[in-house]
């Protein structure tokens, strides 16, 4: 059998063999569209080759893209695991021609591929093209020798692809495989197309044409060619399979799940462990391109998908999280070419522990009120949306988890209504100071790009130059002379470093011949590679002026120390809590370190200080850093550590910082930043704070220089000043505190003790002990009491009682509570809760607890002595 490794393999080769440019996956989060949520199509990474925004580096290409599709517009979720073909992750083969080779080739390569390299048989295919293609048409007859019967003309939308309302567009031609007549179904076009027979394996678009806002559409001076195969359909066939989850992959992914569960895939268990193996691949793969699970965005589907695959193992019966336990089998199996699931495997393996420990803590309850919102419903009824909505805000349940939980009773849910209600609680969020921010001028820059070509940063050599302004903006609109106030302006080259990676853009001047001035205060990047300098402006310039800009200085310094010593920190961070640490997020600056990494809980002082002393250590060595040039692949083959989601260049900067004992380099990471010659540059590095921000996620703020030199002076201080007013040495505070919280504790252990006397043996309306109803009972009014106070007085004044009831009412401070405590012996024939709600409803409140003891709370304080009544009269009967 081909496996499904072999099958991507050989259509890569094939393409190889034919001069395309062989491309890794883009991550799945797009850096190109900010209008998607994940990758969901080979093409996306292309999107700027096909519109002529960005030139391609080969005019031929191929790759296996990464794909996901679990929300927005294309949401597969809700039938993964009970359809044959849809997945939440998967492979689309691709082969693009950029203004190359176009219909006649592109038909030659499909034909060659599926009949000669992967041995189809010709008679069990069949092709669609749009119905006025009468070059497709022919070409299909002249390469394929397809008779006029297996090309069907189809008059719809499903053979005529577009980007979107305008751009580019062209006609599709799909080839499909015939399962044979014992599977249902029609061929495409007929009434029976939605049936299995007739599978769609590929998709060929001609990009010919562009589309105008009114509707014409234009010859393209370069057609282009976009194709799709979606590896999982073609390896079902290569495989003999007529189902996606029956090949070897999921075969091995399923046969784990089986193995740590003990349930075999039959029944219903056999869609759980579907569900279980294809979630496994989405989650894993979003998680090694940098997705966190959270409430919101991207990280709100990986959190839906992962809550799913987890409900699914709690049905098949899973004591333990499951998760976790089956990554090293999809590494395994797809780790040789996906490097980055390798690299992530231990983040991904705590991630799915954590999630779904947190997960299986809420389940319960949220099951419970599913369970109650839902008692005498049948096939046919409906789950009201405000239920499902509070599932999901309450506890975490996703819309489509609780219709997937329903599924089996035939219980629909309210959908609109949980949207109504979703869009309520989204105003409100609005309302209280919420915001999408979009980017205006993002056309701008990308016309600014094609115009100019990228920004060539010189900042590693320089610190000032003179080069020519190529564009200004004001108002976010392009200008050809600038007037005072806020500006951003653009350089062929500039020595300033604009934010990315976690390092804050530099500050400085820019200076004019004709006296102007603009204070630089921040340079970003944007379309992709541009550096925009944004300042403000003092006196007039023009596009073409040649200012001098300059860095300055003290800000590259401090920023370069920071940097550096996060690098450091890093490392020792993994090494202190484990290889399962990776960044998840920071900023760098001048001022301080914010560096966010992936772990469980809370960082312990003696790990931090493990950390610290890891770090200055390594400033201390003094070690020369390094840097080198190298390709992504080379680097991280050779021990660099690359972020999870980070898009890398031809070719990286490969920083490596400090020497471990064996003599290697203690850190190793691929970074386009500022960093300091010599570790010792960075003096001293001192960790002010840890805390979380996410789940699984914490936060480590730092300084370094001077900034920690300040700190440590700071906090010696306060040591001072706490050592002044106990009149002690800075040496001796910590003990002469530990002596007086011990002096105070005992002092208010006494007051209480004092207090409690004081209230037992008089004041207030008392009763006792009395018979009531043939029962001892001991009732009083206590005065300076709190509630806190009435368990420990209720159990000593029910133990000198031996047999019978005690009951307080405690007033302190406009409050009152009270508590009722019963013998065991008579707990049942009368109720605690019974007699302290009695006495409750006098004073205005209500309460609870057990059949022994109950307490309660009230607002009237007044009304003490008519709640002892009550209780009285309560056991009196």
């Amino acid at each position: 059998m081909t496996s499904l490794a072999d099958i991507r393999a050989q259509f890569l080769d094939y393409f190889d063999r034919n001069d395309h440019l062989v491309l890794p996956s883009a991550p799945l989060v797009p850096d190109n569209d900010p209008t998607l949520l994940f990758v969901n199509a080979g093409m996306v990474p292309f999107k700027d080759n096909f519109t002529g925004q960005r030139t391609p580096e080969s005019p031929r290409a191929t790759s296996s893209q990464k794909c996901v599709r679990a929300g927005g517009k294309h949401n597969d979720l809700d039938n993964v695991g009970y359809t044959a073909r849809h997945h939440t992750f998967f492979e689309m083969l691709g082969n693009f021609s950029f203004g190359d080779y176009f219909k006649e080739r592109a038909i030659h390569h499909a034909w060659e591929l599926v009949t000669k390299d992967y041995g189809l048989d010709k008679d069990k295919l069949l092709v669609t093209v749009y119905h006025t293609d009468d070059d497709a048409f022919d070409l299909w007859k002249k390469i394929a020798g397809l008779p006029d019967d297996r090309i069907i003309r189809i008059a719809t939308d499903d053979n005529f692809w577009a980007m979107g309302d305008t751009g580019p567009c062209g006609p599709c031609s799909e080839i499909f495989y015939d399962h044979g007549p014992s599977v249902a179904g029609g061929p495409p076009g007929s009434p029976d197309e939605d049936g299995d027979r007739f599978i769609e394996i590929w998709n060929l678009v001609f990009m010919q044409y562009e589309r105008h806002a009114d509707g014409r559409q234009a010859d393209l001076p370069k057609p282009s060619i976009d194709t799709g195969m979606g590896l999982e359909r073609i390896a079902a066939i290569l495989q003999g399979k007529h189902d996606n989850y029956d090949t070897d992959l999921f075969q091995t992914l399923i046969g784990a799940s089986v193995d740590l569960t003990g349930a075999k895939a039959e029944g219903d268990a056999k869609f759980s462990h579907r569900v279980i193996a294809d979630h496994l691949r989405s989650c894993s793969f979003l998680m090694a391109d940098g997705v966190s699970p959270s409430n919101e965005g991207r990280g709100y589907v990986l959190r839906r998908i992962m809550r799913r695959a987890m409900r699914h193992a709690h049905l098949l019966g899973a004591k333990d999280p499951l998760m976790h336990r089956l990554v090293p089998t999809l590494v395994t199996e797809m780790g040789g070419a996906y490097g980055e699931l390798k690299r992530a495997q231990a983040t991904i393996e705590a991630t799915f522990e954590q999630e779904e420990e947190r997960f299986r803590r809420t389940l319960g309850r949220g099951m419970g009120l599913l369970e109650d919102a839902t008692q005498g419903f049948g096939a046919g009824d409906e789950l009201p949306g405000e239920t499902a909505f509070k599932l999901y805000d309450t506890f975490g349940f996703p819309l489509d988890l609780t219709q997937d939980a329903l599924r089996g009773r035939g219980i629909g849910v309210d959908v609109m209504g949980f949207e109504t209600a979703m869009e309520r609680q989204r105003a409100q969020s609005q309302a209280d100071g919420g915001k999408f921010d979009t980017d205006e001028t993002e056309d701008v820059f990308k016309a600014i790009r094609e115009e100019s070509g990228p920004t060539a940063f010189t900042g590693f050599e320089r610190l000032s130059e003179t080069h020519a302004i190529v564009a200004i903006l004001q108002d976010n609109q392009r200008v050809e002379n600038a007037v005072p106030g806020p500006v951003m302006f653009l350089t062929q080259e500039t020595p300033f470093y604009a934010e990315s990676g976690g390092q804050a853009g530099d500050r400085g001047v820019a200076q004019f011949d004709n006296g102007a001035r603009i204070d630089i205060t921040d340079v970003q990047k944007k379309a992709g590679d541009l550096h925009v300098h944004i300042g403000t402006l003092t006196g007039e310039i023009s596009v073409g002026a040649t200012p001098l800009i300059s860095v300055n200085p003290d800000w590259r310094e401090k920023t370069k120390r920071n940097h550096s010593a996060t690098h450091l920190m890093h490392e020792a961070l993994r090494r202190v809590l484990g290889d399962h640490v990776t960044q998840k997020g920071q900023m760098v600056d001048a001022d301080r370190i914010r560096f966010d990494i992936s772990h469980g809980g809370a960082i312990t002082r003696e790990e931090l200080a493990r950390v610290e002393d890891a770090v200055n250590a390594v400033i201390q060595q003094n070690a020369e850093s390094s840097t080198r040039l190298m390709a992504p692949e080379a680097a991280i083959e050779a021990g660099a550590m690359a972020l999870f989601g980070e898009k890398y260049g031809d070719e990286v900067r490969v920083l490596a910082l400090g020497k471990d004992t064996d003599g290697t380099d203690y850190s190793v990471e691929l970074c386009g930043g500022t960093h300091v010659a010599r570790t010792g540059d960075i003096a001293l590095f001192k960790i002010v704070s840890e805390g979380a921000v996410a789940a699984g996620i914490r936060r480590v703020e730092a300084v370094t220089g001077e900034a920690a030199r300040q700190y440590l002076e700071q906090q010696a201080g306060f040591a001072r000043a706490a050592a002044d007013q106990l009149k002690s040495k800075p040496d001796d505070v910590v003990a002469r505190i530990e002596g007086l919280m011990a002096e105070r504790k005992q002092l208010e252990k006494d007051l209480s003790e004092a207090r409690k006397q004081l209230a037992l043996g008089g004041g207030g309306k008392s009763s006792g002990p009395e018979e009531i109803g043939g029962v001892p009972f001991v009732g009083r009014v206590l005065e300076g009491i709190g509630g806190k106070e009435l368990r420990p007085m209720l159990n000593e004044q029910l133990d000198k009682l031996g047999s019978g009831i005690v009951a307080f009412i405690a007033r302190e401070g406009g409050k009152v509570a009270v508590a009722v405590a019963v013998s065991d012996d008579l707990t049942k024939t009368y109720s605690a809760v019974d007699l302290v709600n009695a006495g409750a409803v006098e004073v205005g409140g209500r309460g609870g607890g057990k059949p022994g003891m109950a307490q309660a709370g009230g607002s009237q304080p007044d009304k003490a002595e008519q709640a002892l009544d009550a209780i009285k009269a309560a056991l009196a009967g």
